[in-house]
């Protein structure tokens, strides 16, 4: 018997798109959407999530709280902010995005223009397909620090170093603690459900950094 994974999100991909095109067409969608959109070289890609991507997007974010708050970090949470640089034409709307490093300079903001504000310092993708646009070139070019990428069973981290991403195993803003080990906790909310789980991860984290 052949058992076949559950759709988790579905991807369109247009091209010859012209950047002033696709401007006008996040106006036109407007906000009220569960659609995220990426823009680059021409290639405009729509993802629509379903609830596993979804699920595991809201959960990593509740960790990533458990990490701010322990780390005694402020945080602003920007969700899927519409990250637009008219001089590079390129264009993207992550799952999640963070300020935390900056957050002091967003924190009155409702509105972020990357013509005046800095980028997100760190900004998670959810993959369960392989995106039809190159997000590791997309957001180096938009000199987001801090790149977290899931494909529903591993957590990579980048980080920007000399405009170019590279895979490390300790995210700059959190070490010493290894949050590669997030998808475990992912897993064990689906037998104890997620509060539970997510306590779990706070005793992990503060174990983590007594230890360092």
């Amino acid at each position: 018997m052949v058992t076949t994974a559950p759709l988790s999100e579905t991807r369109t991909l247009l091209k010859n798109i012209s950047w002033q095109t696709f401007k006008a067409m996040l106006t036109d969608m407007g906000n009220e959407r569960n659609s995220l959109l990426a823009y680059d070289n021409g290639i405009v890609e729509i993802m629509t999530p379903l609830m596993p991507h979804e699920n595991s997007n809201r959960l990593i974010e509740g960790l990533i709280l458990v990490l701010c708050e322990e780390f005694g970090l402020e945080v602003k949470t920007t969700g899927s902010l519409t990250l637009t640089r008219d001089d590079l034409e390129k264009g993207g709307e992550p799952d999640s995005s963070y300020y935390i490093q900056n957050e002091f300079l967003v924190r009155d903001k409702e509105n972020i223009d990357l013509d005046q504000d800095p980028p997100p310092d760190l900004v998670l993708e959810v993959d369960y397909s392989r995106p039809k646009i190159d997000k590791l070139s997309l957001y180096a070019a938009m000199g987001i620090p801090e790149f977290w990428r899931y494909n529903g069973t591993v957590l990579r981290i980048y980080t920007l170093l000399e405009n170019q991403y590279s895979e490390v195993e300790l995210s700059p803003i959190f070490a010493p603690v290894l949050v590669r080990a997030i998808p475990r906790f992912i897993q064990e909310s689906k037998k104890m459900g997620q509060l539970a789980a997510k306590s779990a991860f706070r005793t992990w984290v503060r174990e983590q950094i007594s230890e360092a």
